[in-house]
């Protein structure tokens, strides 16, 4: 099914990146994708997507082509329905917001509803594009904001937040059922989000606090104290790893430097990962050059968390 997605404006790369977990990327403007998707309900488990919706139309960003694509469109519903547009900045719409809206309410057959709308159909305007649907589904970030790591058992600052935590999971493309380790789990954050979503979870830390922090926080999940550059298990039986890597002397670290910590984990993980599966590492500054010993570096991005802060994320297979 092709599906219409309104992005998060929180990076201009990363809402884009984690569709590839539900679907193929077919277009793309400025906070707006358009993907063909096997299993629409998958969507849901997106982090950094506000709307899902059946890809209806597209045309130019004019009122006289919107009209056109509306007739052609000529939708006819019993469902009382509600029209909403939005305007991305950069757009270049020649009609106004409410405008916009009001046409959706005048050229689509049925009862209109402000109050209680069955059925929203909405108007994405980005870039060149006005992109056209009907929303299937809102992602519920109120969830995401239910599970802020200061409100689990065991909170320790620095950690991830989980919606971009969920977001990294997503990237590395993990499916339910399958199983995704965290060499360096710390309190979990990663693992609650892989959780959330029915994909079975293992982690490690090296540090014995970080692990009793973990099991407060999932009860009943797997974790053992290990070193990331040994780690027990087999060759090959991960399908994916997702982990945030120490950022410094702050953490308890089992090695020489952070060089060789980072190369001798990486390591690691591509024994441990399944071939043709994804990791996804994420460090405080470029370790491009030592991932590339073990790795194809798929992607790479970079968010600013802070001032002293800016995340590197690698995604490596």
């Amino acid at each position: 099914m092709k599906l219409l997605f309104e992005l998060s404006g929180e990076h201009p790369d990363l809402p884009a990146a984690e569709l590839e977990c539900v679907g193929t990327v077919l277009d793309r403007r400025a906070q707006v994708a358009v993907a063909e998707c096997p299993e629409p309900k998958a969507a849901g488990r997106l982090a950094l997507t506000h709307a899902v919706m059946e890809y209806l139309g597209e045309c130019e960003p004019t009122r006289a082509a919107f009209e056109d694509l509306l007739r052609d469109l000529a939708i006819t519903t019993e469902k009382p329905f509600v029209g909403r547009g939005k305007m991305i900045q950069g757009s270049r719409m020649d009609i106004e917001r409410l405008d916009l809206e009001r046409l959706i309410g005048t050229l689509i057959a049925g009862p209109v509803s402000l109050r209680d709308p069955v059925e929203e159909y909405r108007a994405v305007v980005s870039e060149d594009r006005c992109y056209f649907g009907r929303v299937i589904q809102k992602i519920d970030r109120g969830a995401f904001e239910a599970r802020n790591p200061m409100r689990r058992p065991f909170f320790h600052p620095g950690v991830m937040m989980p919606r971009m935590a969920r977001a990294l999971v997503n990237i590395s493309l993990v499916r339910p059922g399958e199983r995704v380790f965290d060499p360096f789990c710390g309190t979990g954050g990663i693992l609650l989000e892989a959780r959330e979503i029915g994909v079975r979870i293992l982690g490690s830390d090296f540090d014995p606090a970080m692990v009793d922090g973990y099991r407060q926080n999932l009860p009943g999940s797997d974790v053992m104290i290990a070193d990331a550059t040994a780690v027990p298990i087999c060759d090959g039986a991960l399908d994916s790893v997702v982990t945030d890597l120490p950022y410094g002397q702050s953490v308890r670290i089992h090695g020489d430097s952070m060089d060789r910590l980072y190369d001798g984990s990486l390591a690691e993980i591509r024994r441990i990962l399944r071939p043709g599966r994804r990791a996804v590492v994420v460090t405080h500054r470029d370790i491009t050059g030592i991932a590339a010993r073990h790795f194809t570096v798929l992607q790479e991005h970079e968010q600013r968390v802070h001032k002293s802060l800016t995340r590197r994320i690698l995604v490596l297979g």
